[in-house]
């Protein structure tokens, strides 16, 4: 029987890193791809304010033809650009200026969809060119500099990334317009998650390092091997643990690790002794995303919403995938079970990874929370994954009512295996991951996950969500209330707890 705990106490949600560089608007060509004449003359800021943006036409459909369209799509995106030049910085617009930046990017991603959705083969052959498929973030810079028009540029990305959340124009909806239609084409979309499975350049340069020295700090986590267990420990102390850029970086490195090392039978997925005041002395499983990144516009579409989604969670669940060649038959997945030991709290993005663990033993002054409906945001796959476990009645209550799951209730069984005295988890997941150290746990756990999860069934869940969750990173709701969050010394309430740290992905 469980043991009952301390006190449970609230999260608060608080980051503090600040960072962006201020880069140049890239160069544009404007001139008309049909005609080779120059396009319309942009109006100054003067005539933009006493006449009136300039009209951008109705986009045209596409034709079919890869090359004509590509030329279309480049010439009525200049014209967009050409507007947004003569308008002010987004927060000092008013409605009529407003209106027209809303109705030309929606008039621009229509036609990037209609252009996908007649050329999304042909625009992934030229992205990879027959090669080793890049990853998500090179594959968003070939897109901008092989098909002008469709993504952002790198300058105009970093443009944005000096800009708080509510003050960009949303170019990285346009990235999720590229990535949901790639996803959804069953050999572009199929590629593109396998390359995600693949090894990080960092983990295999520091692989050596790891299997001498057995340990390793990676900034934010660190990871030790002891008695063939990987103990992956996130240490983003002074936010709870919340998620950002950086902390999805070194824990997808730190997975690369953990199942590269061959002398590594299973791993364990912790949260450190926490610094933030509320909570000092504590261990933290994990804040969810950070809230104040998120408002302060440091918190990236493709390198952390898209990344954690299809690299160091997916490769929980699928393993690494190798190279195709003999030495790796039968199997190219490299896998290994985890284990989560949940100290405190496990909200949105720490539920998140929860659901794709093998074991997790939980404190019993823990809990569990996915408020996405409070947040504003699609929680990555939670939807797919906690519906599976739950049943679809408990995830509604979950997701959309904002109901939280004690690790000591009935209830909880769905989502832990285990529940112990808090002073306990370290012991009882070391015993976890020694039961699951063994062979016949990993071919057992891959076609579990096989039968429970398909890859095309994610593949098409995770089309769905990058254009859900690119639009959902730039809706009113969402930039009013991390706005309300850090704005005004105010710390609002959301759900009966403190939105200062951490929500979810």
């Amino acid at each position: 029987m469980a043991t009952s705990g301390p006190a449970r106490t609230e999260p608060e949600r608080g980051a503090h890193l600040e960072h962006g560089t201020t880069t140049e608007r890239g160069a544009r060509d404007d001139r008309d791809q049909h005609t080779g004449r120059p396009g319309p003359a942009p109006a100054t800021r003067d005539t933009a304010h006493t006449s009136g943006p300039p009209a951008v036409p109705e986009p045209q459909d596409v034709t079919g033809d890869y090359d004509t369209d590509a030329a279309a799509l480049r010439t009525h995106t200049n014209r967009v650009e050409d507007l947004l030049a003569t308008l002010p910085p987004v927060p000092e617009r008013d409605e009529r200026q407003r209106t027209a930046a809303a109705d030309a990017h929606r008039g621009a991603r229509w036609l990037r969809s209609r252009f996908l959705a007649a050329h999304v083969d042909g625009v992934h052959h030229t992205l990879t060119d027959g090669g080793p498929h890049p990853r998500i973030a090179e594959l968003a810079g070939r897109a901008a500099t092989a098909v002008p028009g469709l993504v952002p540029t790198t300058d105009q990305l970093a443009e944005e990334r000096t800009r708080v959340q509510a003050a960009k124009e949303g170019r990285e909806i346009d990235q999720a317009i590229l990535f949901s239609a790639l996803l959804a084409a069953p050999r572009p979309g199929t590629r593109l998650l396998e390359a995600m499975l693949r090894p990080t350049d960092r983990a295999l340069t520091l692989l050596d390092t790891f299997r001498h020295q057995g340990v390793l700090d990676l900034g934010s986590v660190h990871i030790t091997r002891t008695d063939g267990i990987a103990h992956v420990e996130m240490r983003n102390a002074h936010c709870l643990n919340a998620e950002d850029d950086q902390l999805v970086e070194d824990l997808e490195t730190a997975v690369d690790l953990a199942l590269l090392d061959d002398d590594v039978q299973a791993g364990i997925l912790r949260g450190t002794v926490m610094t933030h005041p509320r909570y000092a002395g504590r261990r933290v499983f994990s804040a969810g995303i950070n809230l104040k990144h998120l408002h302060q516009g440091q918190i990236s579409y493709v390198d952390f919403l898209l990344r954690r989604e299809l690299g160091f969670i997916h490769k929980i669940i699928r393993g690494l995938l190798l190279d195709d060649s003999p030495r790796h038959w039968p199997h190219r997945t490299l896998e290994k079970p985890w284990v989560g030991a949940v100290d405190t709290f496990a909200i949105g993005g720490g539920m998140q990874i929860l659901l794709a663990l093998d074991r997790v033993i939980a404190g019993s002054d823990a809990y569990f929370s996915l408020p996405a409906a409070q947040e504003g945001i699609v929680p990555g796959a939670g939807n797919l994954r906690l519906a599976r476990q739950t049943g679809g009645r408990i995830a509604r209550q979950v997701i959309l009512a904002g109901r939280r799951i004690r690790a000591d209730e009935p209830m909880a069984r769905l989502i832990c295996d285990e529940t112990t005295d808090p002073a306990g988890v370290a012991a009882a997941s070391e015993r976890a991951a020694a039961q699951l150290a063994n062979p016949a746990v990993a071919a057992n756990r891959r076609m579990l996950n096989l039968a429970e999860e398909p890859p095309d069934r994610l593949r098409r869940y995770l089309a769905e969500f990058a254009l859900a969750q690119g639009l959902r990173l730039y809706s009113a709701d969402v930039l009013a209330k991390v706005g309300r969050s850090w704005s005004g010394g105010t710390t609002p309430v959301h759900g009966g707890r403190d939105a200062t740290a951490g929500g979810h992905p």
